[in-house]
Formats: structure tokens, C-alpha cells, sequence
């Protein structure tokens, strides 16, 4: 079986995968075969009798660097698959371009994506610049390493193949599938603590009941997430117009 989806990742720490990547729907699909992972240590191309990978940066400075000769050796190496042409090669950083479900989708329909997961201060820039690597961010925050993002994302990309999820039509329902968070799910109890199911979502009628749903999500949209809602109605328009 030729996988759907196959992920390389590019680390220090191979020891880290698959992780929750070997558990419950993407672990699943790993086992099936829907995708593959192949893991890399970067260590494999480091120098002399220790493997060096880093060194102090230029200019002074706390931390360590990753050697753009070392990085660019791992990367060449993965590369050098005939399978890997036109796919996404992303390092993940924190000043990357921020990952999104649209960047999951790309990823899914390229058929595999390959991910250099940094560490110590970053990597060299010129290793970046001079293999065209993408920079992704999982968000506004600074995590030790980029495996953590990785898994994140690759479990994003995952779940969007056929097959991995039972009833595929819940993707059309999640945040983000239509430019909206989701809206809010209740089940039974009826009532619980006092509170029950909104009325309407017991009614039966499908058209009323979608209506309010879209109502939710773009309530929650506006409320929680100004920047969103902007480019939501910014679309809306555009169709529109």
C-alpha cells in the first residue's frame, strides 16, 4: 500500500516519535499504512568523535547554533528521495508563518511534507536561505525544540486523509472548516446542573437548526477572535460583491 501522506522529520531527539503519533486515529492510520513516518537524527551528520552539531553564534551571544554544514548535510540526505520532490520543507520556528488548517490541507494534498526541528538558540541562516526552507510556527510562544510543534502538525495533516476519520463529515463541521470556530456540541443529560439543551437542537427541524449553529459560530468567532471575524467578513464580502 502506497501511504497517502508520508512525513519526514529532520531532529535531535528521534526518541520523541512517533509520540501520540502512535496512538489513536493517526496512530491507527500509521499502522494501516494511510501514512508513513521516517525519522531522522541530525546527529548522523554531525562532526568528528562527539557528532558536533552546534557552535557558539557570530557576534557573541548566549545558546548555541545549529551548523548550517551539518543541517544542510540531514537535509540533502532526506532529499536525496525521489519521492520527496515538490513537497513542503518547513523549519519550524517561532517567526515562522503561523500553521493553520489551510497550511494542513496544502500539506495533505502535496503527499508528504519533510520538518527540521530545531533546538539550542536556532539553526544557521544561511542553511535556511540557501535550501529554500519554509519557517512555520505553531504560535506565539517558544517551546525547546520544534518536535512538540511537529507531532501537533503532523496530527493536523493526519486526520484530514481518507479514512482516518470515521465520518469524514465532521471535518466539515470543525473550527476553522469554514473560516468560523466551531459552534458549541451538547449531549445528553437534557438537563444537567440546572441547564439544559438548547431547544431548538431537540426540534427536529435541520434548516433551524443549522441556522443557529452558524448564528453560534460566528458569535463565538466575533467574540473571541477579532482577527478571524476580519477576514471571515472580509471574504464574505468578496463572494458577495
Amino acid at each position: 500500500m502506497v501511504p497517502a501522506f508520508a512525513a519526514t522529520v529532520l531532529t535531535l531527539f528521534p526518541e520523541m516519535f512517533p509520540g501520540p503519533l502512535g496512538v489513536s486515529l493517526a496512530g491507527k492510520a500509521l499502522d494501516r499504512g494511510t501514512w508513513s513516518l521516517d525519522v531522522r537524527d541530525i546527529r548522523e551528520h554531525g562532526l568528528g568523535k562527539h557528532r558536533t552539531v552546534d557552535d557558539t553564534p557570530a557576534g557573541g551571544g548566549p545558546g548555541m547554533v545549529m551548523r548550517p554544514d551539518v543541517l544542510a548535510a540531514a537535509i540533502d540526505a532526506a532529499l536525496a528521495d525521489p519521492a520527496q520532490a515538490g513537497r513542503p520543507l518547513a523549519y519550524l520556528s517561532p517567526r515562522g508563518k503561523v500553521f493553520d488548517q489551510a497550511m494542513a490541507r496544502r500539506w495533505a494534498e502535496a503527499g508528504g511534507v519533510t520538518l527540521v526541528c530545531g533546538r539550542f538558540e536556532g539553526v544557521d541562516e544561511r542553511v535556511l536561505e540557501a535550501r529554500q526552507v519554509e519557517e512555520v510556527s505553531l504560535g506565539d510562544f517558544v517551546l525547546s525544540g520544534g518536535e512538540p510543534a511537529a507531532i501537533v502538525m503532523i496530527d493536523a495533516v493526519v486526520r484530514l486523509l481518507p479514512g482516518v476519520v470515521g465520518d469524514e463529515a465532521v471535518l466539515n463541521e470543525e473550527s476553522f472548516a469554514d473560516g468560523l470556530l466551531e459552534y458549541p456540541q451538547y449531549t445528553r443529560p437534557q438537563s444537567w446542573e440546572g441547564r439544559k439543551i438548547p431547544a431548538v437542537l431537540q426540534s427536529g427541524h435541520h434548516a433551524e437548526i443549522a441556522s443557529w449553529r452558524k448564528s453560534r459560530a460566528e458569535d463565538i468567532t466575533r467574540s473571541r477572535r477579532p482577527d478571524l471575524w476580519a477576514r471571515y467578513v472580509a471574504e464574505k464580502n468578496n463572494k458577495s460583491g
